[in-house]
């Protein structure tokens, strides 16, 4: 089940995110509201997945998996460029969530 949590976390880290940026500064009501309410349940969620996964591990995968997706929004969605450092940046990211599951996970 935390698992379950985590990926819940971050599917509302995620939504939270976009909605910041089409919030305008928190200038829109329903982009704001959905905001606060979106890093809520990513923050309840991602406590929950805690309980019984490794705070190093968990915090990795929630923190990659934003930035991978919030990075391909941002360049499919918001028209952001692409370059060869922001691919290899990304690249990093992953390979160090993948070298800290290889750690070894216990609870």
């Amino acid at each position: 089940m935390e698992w379950i949590y985590l990926i819940l976390a971050i599917s509302f880290e995620i939504t939270a995110t976009t909605l910041m940026k089409i919030s305008y500064g928190f200038t829109k009501l329903l982009p704001t509201i959905g905001t606060f309410l979106g890093y809520i349940l990513c923050f309840t969620f991602l406590s929950m997945a805690l309980k019984k996964i490794n705070i190093s591990v968990a915090y990795a995968i929630w923190s990659a998996a934003g930035i991978v997706v919030i990075s391909t929004i941002g360049i499919l969605v918001f028209k952001e460029n692409l370059n060869l450092l922001k691919v290899v940046s990304i690249i990093l990211i992953i390979l160090g969530v993948v070298g800290l599951n290889l750690s070894g996970v216990s609870h």
